[in-house]
């Protein structure tokens, strides 16, 4: 889908904080995040809604290995998750650090954006690749 905004960050026609990138998905900090470190994981062939992806186990455990990235790197245990897919017409899932007293409540409020500057952008970006690499490095053995 041509217009779509995710589309063009995987082809990389717009910029993106990325995090994570296979050859199935792709992981970016979302630019009007909820929290610092808040996360977008997004199959790289456009689908509407999540559901509609062929191997949702592959993709959620993407999803599983940036959640478990986000709590280490954030210092959080917990990661708030929607499947909710309005925003953008393509299948994503959101990933959002939680904090006491970060203004949301119970549920993640969508209207509590919060205003990070590009610089803070891009090392929040780096410090969740760094732990990611960490953490595959955990999951094949150390190779």
């Amino acid at each position: 889908m041509e217009e779509c905004v995710f589309c063009k960050i995987i082809r990389k026609e717009l910029p993106s904080y990325s995090v994570f990138e296979d050859e199935t998905d792709i992981a970016f900090l979302d630019i009007r995040p909820l929290n610092p470190g808040h996360t977008l994981v997004v199959p790289k062939t456009h689908f509407r809604w999540i559901w509609d992806v062929p191997d949702t186990g592959k993709h959620f455990e993407t999803v599983a290995m940036i959640a478990k990235a986000l709590r280490k790197t954030m210092k959080t245990e917990w990661i708030a998750a929607d499947v909710a897919g309005m925003g953008v017409p393509h299948a994503h899932v959101h990933l959002v650090p939680r904090f006491p007293q970060d203004g949301h409540g119970e549920f993640v409020n969508g209207k509590n954006v919060k205003t990070i500057p590009a610089e803070q952008m891009v090392s929040i970006a780096e410090t969740i690749r760094n732990g990611l690499a960490s953490i595959s490095k955990l999951i094949s053995g150390g190779k």
